[in-house]
Order: structure tokens, then C-alpha cells, then sequence
């Protein structure tokens, strides 16, 4: 039986590289493809904070000597212009255009990908160590829990590389490749507890893109109570039915040294970055002159051009007068929701993190597919627990609808003449709705699959049998 086992392990580990292997190779194709298929001008590819041609465009007047937040064009960290920047001059003779700007984009996504399986795993023992504590593996494999074609981490790996959105996103010059792998590694330090790889991620995100700063609420639980788990009181329950504590099968409680040291981590990384830009602008304004062109571009909504957010459509329809109102409202909108799920999905810190990416990703200044992909591919980590999930097939449906008529109704608007913004901005609120539906239906799902392990905990053996 063991023989059996490692074969099959064998075997599902050669077929997901040959996946991933595939996966680079079909990118390379489309890389390689006639202008890229024009993606990187597409503006549910494309926006203010991850267009290329706005990073080259910023990297072309700081080699002029002037700032790169001159004439309102680029918006991103100087970072990126150091490191991505010269990227975008760079040419090979007889190759495709940024072509190693496309490179370092293939490169991001696999990294993504290979995080992401690693902390599958990790989540995947975790989950089994909560189950043999509470002695409900047996009525759990009973009942069909287990994913048993590809491991959850594997699923979520495929499922985050072949994500048309995630294809799309890398062949369209766009960084939110690198803005999703500095997320993923975040979660990943804290999920394995290396704690200065975990703050290091969330110092760049946040960096980079300003909303995955809440994401230190689903970290904080990672590293102070693990990974995700049954609620605490299951557990409890168990001993008690037990008239025995047994504390070895207890999950651990809530530790505040690894939360210091994530804080010590998390300073450390903010001053360097905040050196390397302060010495990157130091001619240019220096920080405030950051602060104001990148924090303050995304708080302020000042690019009203079209992307498949909601944002840019109100505020192109509100008196000036509302407009400040209106801007508190949109961003306190995001932290309203952050306390009342925490408290209800403490223990279950990596979904909790799944539904913050996915609330801010829709709620986002400037949103693009490249967020969806990384809320999408994170969701292959929960297969099992949202097996019952509803309107699994309705949301699958809408997803692809809203891929084929967003660019038709573009189209229609801006190049046809035969349409309005109206066309547009109503696959952006369908978009929208289904991000919604997603996110509350995945939300009731997990916690019914609570309720499932309650019920298992408290039934006799007798009962789980029958």
C-alpha cells in the first residue's frame, strides 16, 4: 500500500510539472505572438498603476532627468522603474518587443504558482492534523471530503497558471504579476512561520498597490494561531464529551512573539523601501512627491478613464461637490467589512484572506483581471470545503460571459461609435455582482462545512457509521 502511494504521488507530481511546463510554453507562444495580440492596450488588462507603456513612459523622463510623475503618466513605485524600467528599452535583434520584460512576467507567475502549491500543502496537513485531533478523518473521507485527483495545493497551482485572466495579464505587459507574487509570498512566510519572508511580501504589496495592507489582520492570525482549522471550541467539545482533556490534541493558542517579530520584520522592510525610494526621487520631490502621485492617485480616483471597476463610471456621473463624500464612502466601504469577518473566519485565516482579496479587488480605484486571477487561483486551496458551494456553475458562466462581451462592448463604444458608456459599465457591474455572489456564497459554503465538522464531533461513532 505504501508502494501504491508513492507511485501515485509520483505520478501526480510528474503530471503538474508537465502542466507548469505547458503552461510557459503556451505563454511564450502568445509572447511571441504578432504585438502581443495588442493586450497591453486593453483596459481590462492594462490600468493607471500596472499599464507598461505609462512604466516606460515614466522610466523615458527620468532618463530625461525629470520626474516620473511628471505629465500625470505613471503612478507606480520608483522601484519598479529601477528594476523593470530598463526592461522596456531593452531590445534583442530578431525577437519579439519586451520580450524580457515578458520573461520576468512568466517568471512571476511560476514563482506564484509554486508558492501557492507549497502553501497548499501546508494547509492540507494542517487541515488533516485538525481532523485526526477530533477523530473525524474516517467519517470525513466517508462522506467524500477529499479532493483525490490533485491535491488542493496542485489544483490551486493549475488552476492560478492556466486562469485565462492570469495569461492575459502576463501577455499583456502588465505588473500585476508582480504585484500578485508579492501577496502570495506574503501569505506563504506566514503560513511555513518565516516570518521575515512573510513581512517582506506585505511591506512590497503594500508598496506596490496600497489595498493588501488588510491583510495583515489574516497574517497576524497565521502566524499567531497557524493555519487554518476547525473552530476552537470543536475541540473543547470533544474533550468534553471525553470527560478528558487532553491538551496534546488542542489546537495552539494565540502566540504574540511571532506578531512582534512580524512588527520588527515589517518596520525593518518599510524603512528600507522607504530609503531606496527616498534615494531613488531624492532629485525629484523626493517622498512626498511618492506619496502624493501613487497613495494619493488611488484614494482620489483622479484617471476616470474605463476599466471593469465601478468607480470610474460614478465619478465621472457625480457633482464635483460629492465627490469627497462619495470617496470616503467607496474606501470606508472596504474596512466596514474587515471586523465582522475576522471575527467569524478567525479561524480560518487563509480563507479570510481569499475573501479580503477578492472584496478589494472589486471595491479597488483601478481594477483589472490580473486581481481576479490571484482571488481565483487562491480559491483552489478550498476545493473540499467549498465542494457544496452554490451556483458554481451560474458563476462559471458569468465569468466567461463577461470575458467575451467586455471587449465587444468596448468595441462597440469607443471604436464602432455604435454603443455608449452605458454598454460598457454594464458588464462592469455584472462583473461586480458576480464577484459578490462569489464571495457570499463562499463565505456561507465554508461555514456550513463547519457546521458539517460540528456535526461529526458531536454524533456517536454509531451515528457517523450509519
Amino acid at each position: 500500500m505504501q508502494k501504491m502511494g508513492k507511485q501515485k504521488n509520483k505520478t501526480a507530481s510528474f503530471s503538474f510539472w508537465n502542466w507548469v511546463i505547458a503552461s510557459i510554453i503556451f505563454r511564450l507562444i502568445l509572447i511571441y505572438f504578432p504585438k502581443n495580440l495588442n493586450l497591453a492596450s486593453r483596459p481590462e488588462v492594462s490600468t493607471p498603476l500596472t499599464s507598461f507603456r505609462r512604466l516606460a513612459e515614466g522610466y523615458w523622463l527620468k532618463q530625461l532627468s525629470m520626474s516620473p510623475y511628471a505629465g500625470s503618466m505613471y503612478h507606480g513605485s520608483p522601484l519598479l522603474l529601477s528594476l523593470l524600467g530598463p526592461l522596456t528599452v531593452k531590445r534583442i535583434e530578431g525577437q519579439p518587443n519586451h520580450l524580457l520584460y515578458s520573461l520576468v512576467s512568466v517568471i512571476a507567475d511560476v514563482v506564484s504558482a509554486i508558492l501557492i502549491r507549497a502553501t497548499g500543502k501546508n494547509l492540507r496537513l494542517a487541515y488533516l492534523r485538525s481532523l485526526e485531533s477530533l477523530d473525524i478523518v474516517k467519517q470525513t473521507k466517508a462522506s467524500g471530503e477529499f479532493f483525490k485527483i490533485l491535491s488542493p495545493g496542485d489544483a490551486a497551482a493549475l488552476i492560478y497558471l492556466w486562469n485565462p485572466f492570469t495569461i492575459v495579464a502576463c501577455v499583456g505587459l502588465s505588473t500585476s504579476p508582480i504585484e500578485n507574487m508579492a501577496v502570495i509570498l506574503c501569505l506563504y512566510g506566514a503560513c511555513s512561520r518565516l516570518v521575515p519572508l512573510a513581512a517582506f511580501g506585505w511591506v512590497i504589496a503594500t508598496h506596490l498597490s496600497l489595498y493588501p495592507a488588510i491583510l495583515i489582520i489574516p497574517v497576524i492570525f497565521l502566524l499567531g494561531c497557524g493555519p487554518d482549522a476547525p473552530p476552537r471550541k470543536l475541540f473543547l467539545q470533544k474533550n468534553d464529551k471525553e470527560e478528558v482533556l487532553n491538551k496534546s490534541k488542542l489546537p495552539l493558542g494565540f502566540s504574540w512573539r511571532p506578531i512582534t517579530h512580524f512588527a520588527f520584520w515589517a518596520l525593518l522592510w518599510s524603512a528600507y523601501v522607504l530609503v531606496l525610494c527616498g534615494i531613488s526621487l531624492k532629485q525629484f520631490g523626493g517622498l512626498w512627491e511618492m506619496f502624493k502621485s501613487t497613495y494619493g492617485f488611488i484614494l482620489t480616483v483622479e484617471d476616470l478613464s474605463p476599466n471593469i471597476g465601478v468607480l470610474w463610471y460614478f465619478f465621472a456621473e457625480v457633482f464635483d461637490f460629492f465627490r469627497n463624500f462619495f470617496l470616503i464612502v467607496f474606501h470606508v466601504n472596504i474596512l466596514f467589512m474587515i471586523m465582522p469577518l475576522a471575527i467569524r473566519l478567525n479561524h480560518r485565516p487563509c480563507f479570510l484572506a481569499f475573501v479580503y482579496i477578492a472584496i478589494f479587488s472589486m471595491l479597488k480605484s483601478y481594477p483589472s483581471v490580473g486581481d481576479s486571477a490571484l482571488y481565483l487561483g487562491l480559491l483552489g486551496w478550498f476545493v473540499n470545503e467549498l465542494a457544496d458551494i452554490q451556483f458554481s456553475f451560474f458563476l462559471f458562466c458569468g465569468y466567461v460571459g463577461v470575458s467575451l462581451l467586455s471587449p465587444v462592448m468596448h468595441t462597440l463604444w469607443i471604436w464602432r461609435g455604435t454603443g455608449n458608456a452605458n454598454f460598457y459599465f454594464a458588464t462592469a457591474m455584472v462583473y461586480a455582482c458576480l464577484q459578490i455572489i462569489l464571495v457570499v456564497e463562499g463565505v456561507s459554503a465554508m461555514l456550513n462545512h463547519d457546521r458539517k465538522l460540528r456535526n461529526l464531533t458531536t454524533s456517536k461513532p454509531q451515528d457517523a457509521k450509519s
